[in-house]
């Protein structure tokens, strides 16, 4: 019984997936000629450099897209914590997340709970 080496090889070695296609992968990783690394930019620059162009009016970019409102109530974070919170201190309206910072909230004094509500946003600032 003899076997050939060069059929052996050949039952050994897989084919390529069908799937992989090689030229997608080389241009999703193309370098600069230049040899520069690149940037990446905040939205704040991204932004930025859009109000600078000049944009047609019917052109849509970053700055113009407007969300409709959530019909979701907003989600309530402690804090003290920064857990999700589901109970309020009536007197300071602060948000808590355990009985541990209801204790802490409650030591608090007047100028603290004046801040985190500022902080949050809150519209009726304990004062």
């Amino acid at each position: 019984m003899m076997v050939n080496e060069e059929g052996s090889g050949e039952s050994n070695k897989k084919p390529a997936p069908i799937f992989k296609n090689k030229s997608l992968k080389e241009k999703s990783r193309s370098t600069n000629n230049s040899g520069k690394k690149r940037i990446w930019r905040s939205l704040k620059q991204i932004l930025a450099q859009e109000r600078t162009l000049p944009w047609p009016p019917e052109a849509v970019h970053y700055s113009s897209i407007n969300a409709p409102p959530s019909f979701k109530p907003a989600k309530k974070y402690s804090d003290i914590s920064g857990l999700p919170a589901h109970y309020t201190d009536p007197q300071t309206k602060l948000y808590f997340a355990s009985a541990d910072e209801f204790m802490t909230v409650r030591s608090l004094p007047m100028d603290i709970t004046a801040g985190y509500l500022a902080l949050r946003g809150a519209s009726n600032i304990v004062g």
